[in-house]
C-alpha cells in the first residue's frame, strides 16, 4: 500500500490503530511512546559437511555437531554483545538434516528468527550472528551460507500522538484503566512500517486477563475475541477523532 503511493494520494495528518490483547483486563488501553513491538528478521544458517557412515565419524565432517554450537553460540550474542540497556531476542526455531539413522549427514540447516527494537541492534545481531556461523563452520572444517533477512518493522509510537490517544482513551474508559507506559512487547505487527512514514500511535484493548473470558493467547487454536471490547474500541477511535480535531 505504502509502494503504490497510499500516502500521497490520500495524505493524512496521523494514523492510530489499535489490537486486542489476551492477558490484559478486559477493556484496558495500554500504550507508550518510542517502541512498544519489536522488529522481525528472518535467518537461515546452511551448513554443508561431509557424509560418512554412523560407525566411522573420523571419515567425515559432522553438520550436526557444527549446527548445535552454532545454535549454542548464538545465545551469547544477547549477554555478551549487547548493551543490556537494549532488548533484543534470537530464537532457533527449526533444525533441519539430510541424513538417516545410520548416517552422519551432509547437510544442517537452522531458521529462526530476531527480534529487536532498533537498527544498530539489527544490525550488530546480523554481523556476529554471520560471524559465529561461518567461523564455527570453518573451524570444524565445514562451510556455512549464512542468510538474514528484514521482514518487520518495530511498531515505534511517535511523542507527539501519545498525548491524543492518552487523553482519548481515558475519556472512554477512566484513567485508572489507561496505561500509558506499557512494557514493550517482542511481538510484532506491520502497522511499524506505516509508522516509518507517517506520524501515529498503537495501542493494546484488552482482550481479558489470563484464565478469564478473552485470556487464551493470540495465535492459539482456543483464542475467542472478546465482543464486549467492540465498543470500547468503537468509542476510542470516536474519541481519538474528536481530542485530535479539537
Amino acid at each position: 500500500m505504502i509502494f503504490d503511493g497510499l500516502f500521497e494520494r490520500f495524505p493524512v495528518d496521523a494514523i492510530y490503530v489499535a489490537h486486542n490483547m489476551p492477558g490484559l483486563p478486559s477493556g484496558m488501553i495500554s500504550t507508550r511512546t518510542g517502541g512498544i513491538m519489536a522488529s522481525e528478521d528472518l535467518f537461515e544458517i546452511r551448513i554443508k559437511g561431509q557424509c560418512t557412515h554412523a560407525a566411522r565419524p573420523h571419515m567425515g565432517i559432522d553438520p550436526i555437531v557444527i549446527g548445535s554450537e552454532i545454535v549454542l553460540a548464538l545465545q551469547t550474542v544477547v549477554s555478551r554483545n549487547l548493551d543490556p540497556s537494549l532488548q533484543a531476542v534470537i530464537s532457533c526455531t527449526e533444525f533441519i538434516t539430510d541424513g538417516i539413522r545410520n548416517a552422519v549427514p551432509t547437510h544442517v540447516i537452522i531458521k529462526g528468527d530476531t527480534r529487536s527494537y532498533a537498527p544498530q541492534v539489527q544490525a550488530l545481531l546480523e554481523k556476529r550472528m554471520r560471524e559465529i556461523s561461518v567461523g564455527i563452520s570453518e573451524m570444524n572444517g565445514g562451510t556455512c551460507e549464512f542468510i538474514y533477512t528484514g521482514e518487520f518493522a518495530p511498531t515505534v509510537n511517535w511523542a507527539q500522538c501519545i498525548p491524543i490517544a492518552v487523553q482519548a482513551a481515558t475519556n472512554i474508559v477512566g484513567a485508572d484503566r489507561v496505561d500509558s507506559e506499557v512494557t514493550p512487547m517482542m511481538i510484532l505487527e506491520d502497522f511499524g512500517a506505516f509508522l516509518k512514514v507517517v506520524p501515529g500511535n498503537f495501542v493494546f484493548i484488552g482482550n481479558g486477563e489470563t484464565n478469564a473470558k478473552g485470556g487464551v493467547p493470540l495465535h492459539n487454536s482456543k483464542y475467542d475475541f472478546n465482543d464486549d471490547v467492540l465498543v470500547t474500541g468503537a468509542r476510542y477511535f470516536a474519541e481519538v477523532a474528536k481530542v485530535a480535531l479539537s
